[in-house]
This record gives structure tokens, C-alpha cells and sequence, in this order.
């Protein structure tokens, strides 16, 4: 399965009006999230969630092209 780079979020049950709603629920969810916390926690933060999305698309390949795409965009 080779890394989607298109939008792709949705909801189950949840029709959206604007395509770039669900993106938008789920930065303000990341925002929130990292809200009050310190430099040192928002960065731990931040790579305990990339540990547990990388367990969960669990596929090797996908999380390569994932790690070489966010490289090439720094």
C-alpha cells in the first residue's frame, strides 16, 4: 500500500460540507492537545503519538515513504 499524501479525513456517519473540514477538526484536536503543556512535554508529546500512528499503519513500507516524504519537506 503506498503512502496517501491526499486528504483523507473522515469520520464514520459524519457527512462534511467543505473538504477541508475533517482536517481542520483534527488540528484543532492537535492543538488543544498541546495546549498548557511545555516545550519539553509538547515534544514528547508529540513523538509518543508518532510511536502509536507508526504501530497502528503498521506497514513498513508506508511508514518509509511516510519518513522520506516529511524529510524532503524540511
Amino acid at each position: 500500500m503506498p503512502l496517501n499524501t491526499e486528504p483523507n479525513f473522515h469520520e464514520a456517519g459524519r457527512r462534511y460540507f467543505q473538504a477541508y473540514s475533517p482536517g481542520d477538526d483534527f488540528y484543532e484536536l492537535l492543538i488543544n492537545t498541546h495546549r498548557d503543556l511545555s516545550d519539553a512535554q509538547s515534544a514528547q508529546l508529540n513523538a509518543r503519538l508518532i510511536l502509536l500512528l507508526a504501530n497502528h499503519i503498521g506497514d513498513i513500507a508506508v511508514l518509509r515513504e511516510a519518513l522520506r516524504a516529511a524529510r524532503d519537506g524540511v
